[in-house]
């Protein structure tokens, strides 16, 4: 046998497209890291000047004409004001101008992610100095000192994610990749939920009371984790029901190719490119990471949004898997009556198994 057969024998078609489509998996997480996480820049983060009339108007209209459009601001009536819209994540800083001294307050919510905070931090102490003003800083939703970065929420959410996809893509491996029919497609979707509902407590636990890496309520942390790991992995059993064994690499391709740098870890979504910026909220990683980030530092604040998008992820990818399933198996019978007279020549148990065949397609016509 020649080189070329040998080849032929050891790589078939069908592996050597698999291996083109790794290929172009392995491109794509490059430039959707380094593209979205190369050059972080501030863009339009939502900020409040609480100061007297005459003083609020000018100075927002100064921070709105900075270069590259950093800031976008508004004015409040008065402190309180501030700090519960912070608190709530309408805004993510506030300036508190003082006329009576030349020491201002800037009201800030490292919880939010540290690197977004030294983004406004520094952007004040610009303006600041040109107004020969100095700055006093009042962290209204401070980080954890266990939490480096606070970045803990995101790798919580990451592991999360990978374990609902390849929970979704082991039960693929070992039992093929479409589910026979409606029953089995049913019953990988009750593994995932028990197997969601055992992580998302085991990875509260971890991330709290084990570690203290993350405050916050253990049992809204195992809620949210076992909603994502359930919206994760019925996503990939859906794919995997429409496209076969290729629905994995889909799936890898939305959650960690497309999910993981526009979810706000590393760099919270205003320091993202504006594509990234964008579809960050919609995907899985994105709408988690909010949501632990809220349950840890803001009071569970302004979860509503995203926690709606999971339970979107979650029951389209049920509904998917099921129906694809039911679909499949009615042609697969289909396909069985239309040969049954090939089936003479079938194993002898052929006529018992033609019989049952159109038998449960009267019952399911």
């Amino acid at each position: 046998m020649s080189f070329v057969d040998e080849v032929k024998n050891a790589v078939s078609p069908r592996a050597a497209l698999l291996v083109l489509g790794v290929l172009a998996l392995q491109l794509l997480f490059i430039t959707s890291y380094v593209g979205a996480l190369h050059h972080p820049k501030p863009k339009d983060i939502p900020v409040a000047v609480v100061a007297p009339d005459r003083l609020a108007a000018p100075l927002a209209d100064r921070l709105d004409r900075l270069p590259g459009s950093p800031l976008d601001p508004r004015t409040l009536a008065d402190e309180r004001v501030a700090r519960d819209q912070m608190l709530n994540r309408d805004i993510d800083a506030a300036l508190v101008v003082d006329p009576r001294s030349t020491t201002d307050t800037l009201m800030i919510a490292s919880g939010q992610g540290t690197s977004e905070t030294q983004a406004i931090t520094r952007i004040f102490e610009e303006v600041a100095k040109e107004q020969q003003r100095t700055l006093r800083l009042d962290d209204v939703a401070p980080v954890s000192n266990q939490d480096a970065g606070g970045l803990s929420s995101f790798y919580l959410v990451v592991g999360w994610c990978v374990g609902g996809y390849l929970c979704a893509a082991v039960l693929a491996i070992s039992a093929g990749a479409r589910p026979a029919n409606r029953e089995r497609a049913a019953i990988r979707l009750l593994v995932m939920a028990a197997y969601a509902i055992v992580t998302g407590l085991l990875g509260a636990l971890i991330v709290g009371p084990i570690l203290g890496a993350l405050p916050g309520s253990v049992p809204s942390l195992w809620g949210l984790g076992a909603l994502t790991v359930f919206a994760v992995g019925a996503a990939t059993l859906a794919l995997q029901a429409v496209f076969g064994i290729v629905g994995i690499g889909l799936a890898i391709l939305f959650v960690v190719i497309a999910g993981n740098p526009s979810a706000g870890g590393a760099y919270p979504l205003p320091l993202l490119p504006d594509f990234w910026r964008t579809i960050g909220p919609g995907l899985p990683p994105g709408s988690a990471t909010w949501v632990a980030r809220s349950i840890a530092y803001f009071r569970g604040n302004a979860v509503a949004t995203p926690l709606f998008v999971l339970t979107l992820w979650a029951g389209a990818g049920a509904v998917i898997t099921l129906v694809f399933s039911s679909l499949r198996r009615k042609d697969e019978i289909d396909a069985l009556v239309r040969n049954g007279p090939a089936l003479s020549a079938a194993p002898p148990n052929a006529p018992e198994r033609a019989s049952y065949i159109r038998a449960e397609r009267r019952f399911e016509g």
